[in-house]
């Protein structure tokens, strides 16, 4: 039944806003969780109710589950297990897995939503969404505009509505095609309400027509619910509101309904009385299709975790602690940064990497020189008090004529097109053969200018009541949370790297999906600097050697960024290492250049245009190539098939492949008796890796509705969003060129502390208590002094004994050819 409760207008406003995509500017581009709205409930029953109320399609089909199956990709001894721990009875058993392998099932759902406006055009003959979304999603697009447009939105007054009240007022030709809805606007004497009783009539309708018409455009009435909350957002800002949104929308829908009938109408809901309107949220029937569906999600997941799991156990059995370390480097926990640190240490064994967070657990706004706007550079969930700024920038940035604010003139625009234009076609069939860096290129070295300095150290200056730079303590503060969190509290090594990462592209929308998650969709260079020059300084050494951390004074800590899309490495701050190191940082310089290399050939195994087999010289310049490239949709596969987050100590996975899979956090239970330093790892790692693993998941496996299907055809919308075409609703989640290759299944998380440290820690935190007991990420405990297994499961943990006992045992290059070729979920490496 329809809820018969009065209209409460900002209650509906919130459920709305609760259950609409949370998705900020192309600039801000951060992973979430989908379906966020769901998370309060346990994981697949959100997912089945999802799936029938929206309509979303949740999982994998049963063929591709079944196709998987004889494949070897799901263990049948990991589907029995899985069946096993559902069902007591044998016959029960024999029954569902029956089901599972043969039974065919009527494959789809239909949504609860569009009854109205399926009642609309048979009852009106009037498809309301194709009349309305095209003014509305033009005017939005040219109010919210952040300088694409040739002009400006002609009125911009205190919000949305009082825009277009002006624009109404004193504009040419009215936006409306009858009288009564222009009145209404320019009269400002009607809520909400008011409309909805003319649309619909029936006051018990109200929410759930609303619900029906913003998700007819999820994508503009999420961003403008962010743009709401975080104006930020957006550079130029605007102000806007969901609720001004619905506002003018209706009032696009009477001015249609007027324009075609006159005003003598009756609402929807008066019109037809008798209507059986099914209740959106109401309770979603039990269909065993739902069982079968999570039964083989959990038998895909474990197949994978479970030969995983074995070879931890096998692994951390071998590990023979590294005593002096030839180096030691702190690289973001990125499942693009695991590769390289296997390959560094596979090339140096002495060498030590850490991981952590890329943005170094130091937040704060970046202003690049003669720059607008700060830039945030930590996790997007933080509003820093802190801003750091370039100073004497010695590189320019880049300019090209053709993209003169002139060309849009009409004079000087039709004289460039017969000039340059010319020359810009030869070009562009110039870097068809020969792709090279151009003010088109979003190059993650030029974030900031390599030589320019930072003003890092707190003088007094605030700006926007923020401190530009920080005080001594607060740095000693930040540097010790990040070397005690991570274990590294002694045998501190001559060099220590930071090393950041960012990615380069040129024409891809998604270029900021690219970079940095933890520096909030940019690149972490700035961040590297920030920390290196904080623990090289001698104050805030001092300070922490009276907290109990002693830093050499003859350790040099160096930052640096490495670009994943080229796997290229830029160092700063080189004049500043003694002279007594440069031998030393030039020899570890050759180090991680030859590891680059390697990383580009493993990458390239995954590229269908590169030979694998030429020279480690020739494949990584064909990979530098392919990220410059104006035809490249696929630069790199970013987060492709991530499904692991390892925090420990090095010796849970060491001589382990795991492919690009694993997001890693260095942890030392032994520092960390409480779990406190855990619980500020699993606060920042669990939100940020399970929404990249979610996002990840539900664009593969629904790649129209809650994905943003091919990129080939998106179209910049006010340099903030996209669409597919010339028009239509924002795209959200991510395209197909990201996610091709992905295996759809849950981030695993392997924690080395005693599992009740972690129950503890966890049960503390409600956030992160609803993403582990939900089970929207999985999370399984390696005893540190037994090396037994506890698997976390129905809100406790209980021991896991693995069905796999051995692994493969190859070459690196072997692995990582059987990986990709043949999907082997793990093996061990000679």
């Amino acid at each position: 039944m329809i809820n018969t409760s009065n209209f409460d207008e900002h209650k509906t406003l919130e459920h709305l806003k609760h259950y609409l995509p949370a998705q900020a500017a192309l600039k801000d581009f951060v992973h979430h969780n989908t379906l966020h709205a769901f998370q309060s409930k346990e994981f697949h029953k959100a997912l089945w109710e999802a799936s029938v109320i929206f309509g979303y399609r949740t999982y994998i089909g049963i063929d591709e589950f079944r196709e998987r199956y004889h494949k070897g990709m799901i263990s049948p001894a990991i589907l029995d297990r899985v069946i096993d721990a559902h069902f007591s009875t044998v016959s029960e058993k024999e029954n569902w897995k029956e089901k599972l392998l043969q039974k065919q099932y009527n494959k789809h759902i239909h949504s609860r939503l569009n009854q109205f406006y399926d009642l609309w055009k048979l009852q009106y003959k009037v498809n309301l969404p194709k009349v309305v979304h095209p003014l509305l999603f033009r005017l939005l697009a040219a109010y919210l505009d952040q300088g694409i447009a040739d002009w400006k939105f002609p009125s911009l007054k205190d919000d949305f509505l009082d825009s277009l009240r002006d624009l109404e007022q004193n504009g040419y030709i009215s936006l409306f095609k009858a009288k009564r809805a222009r009145r209404i606007l320019l009269e400002n004497k009607k809520k909400v309400a008011d409309l909805l009783a003319i649309v619909v009539g029936d006051e018990a309708y109200f929410e759930q027509y609303l619900f029906e018409q913003q998700f007819n455009h999820p994508g503009w009435s999420g961003f403008v619910s962010v743009v709401e909350h975080k104006p930020k957002t957006l550079f130029d800002e605007r102000k806007i509101s969901l609720q001004e949104l619905i506002y003018f929308e209706l009032l696009l829908e009477i001015d249609a309904l007027d324009h075609k009938f006159g005003e003598m109408w009756k609402p929807l809901m008066i019109q037809n009385e008798g209507a059986v309107i099914q209740d959106l949220f109401g309770e979603v029937p039990y269909h065993e299709i739902k069982t079968v569906l999570q039964l083989w999600q959990e038998a895909l997941e474990w197949s994978y975790f479970d030969s995983v799991l074995s070879g931890i156990l096998l692994s951390s059995k071998k590990l023979v602690e590294t005593k002096h370390p030839s180096f030691q480097g702190l690289f973001c926990i990125d499942d693009r940064e695991y590769s390289l640190r296997r390959h560094i240490e596979a090339l140096s064994p002495t060498a030590q990497t850490f991981g952590t967070p890329g943005y170094f657990g130091i937040e704060f706004y970046f202003q690049p020189e003669n720059g607008k706007f700060l830039t945030l550079a930590c996790p997007a969930n933080i509003d820093p008090k802190y801003i750091i700024k370039e100073v004497n920038r010695k590189k320019n940035i880049q300019k090209d004529p053709h993209f003169h604010q002139s060309t849009h003139k009409a004079h000087w625009g039709g004289l460039i097109s017969g000039t340059l234009g010319f020359w810009s076609a030869m070009k562009l069939l110039f870097n068809l053969f020969r792709p090279s860096i151009s003010p088109l290129t979003v190059h993650s070295f030029q974030h900031a200018d390599k030589q320019a300095g930072l003003q890092i150290d707190f003088t007094g200056e605030q700006e926007e009541g923020r401190n530009i730079g920080f005080k001594p303590v607060e740095m000693a503060n930040r540097v010790e949370k990040v070397l005690k969190s991570i274990g590294l509290t002694q045998d501190f090594v001559p060099i220590v790297y930071l090393v950041g990462h960012g990615g380069s592209s040129v024409n891809n929308t998604y270029y900021a999906g690219y970079d940095c998650g933890a520096c909030a969709g940019r690149p972490g260079a700035v961040n590297a600097r920030v920390f290196a020059y904080m623990a090289n300084k001698k104050e805030v050494r001092d300070i922490l050697q009276q907290n109990g951390l002693n830093i050499p004074q003859t350790t040099c800590f160096v930052g640096a960024m490495h670009d994943t899309t080229r796997d290229e490495i830029e160092f700063y701050d080189e004049e500043k290492i003694p002279k007594k190191l440069q031998a030393l940082h030039q020899k570890n310089e050759a180090i991680f250049k030859e590891a680059l290399m390697r990383n580009a050939l493993e990458r390239s195994y995954r590229f269908e245009n590169i030979n694998s087999a030429a020279s480690l010289h020739k494949v990584h310049h064909k990979v530098k190539k392919r990220s410059i490239s104006l035809f490249e949709p696929r630069p790199e596969w970013n987060h492709t098939d991530n499904a692991l987050c390892i925090i420990g100590r090095k010796s849970l996975y060491d001589k382990l492949y795991l492919d690009k899979r694993p997001f890693l956090n260095s942890y030392d239970y032994t520092q960390d008796e409480n779990g406190e330093l855990l619980h500020s790892i699993l606060s920042a790692t669990i939100p940020v890796c399970g929404g990249i693993n979610l996002e990840y998941y539900f664009s593969t496996v629904d790649q129209q509705k809650l994905g943003a299907g091919t990129k080939l055809p998106h179209n910049v919308v006010g340099l903030f969003g996209l669409n597919t075409g010339v028009d239509g609703d924002l795209r959200t989640g991510l395209p197909s060129q990201m996610i091709e290759i992905h295996e759809p299944v849950r981030i695993l998380f392997v924690i080395e502390q005693f599992p009740e440290v972690i129950d503890n820690v966890i049960s503390k935190d409600k956030s992160l208590k609803e993403w582990v007991h939900n089970e929207w990420v999985l999370l399984t405990a390696i005893h540190p002094e037994t090396k037994k297994i506890y698997r976390f499961s129905e809100q406790r943990f209980s021991e896991y004994t693995p069905v796999n006992k051995s692994l493969k045992r190859m070459t690196d290059e072997q692995a990582q050819l059987d990986v990709i070729n043949k999907k082997e979920p793990a093996l061990m490496v000679n």
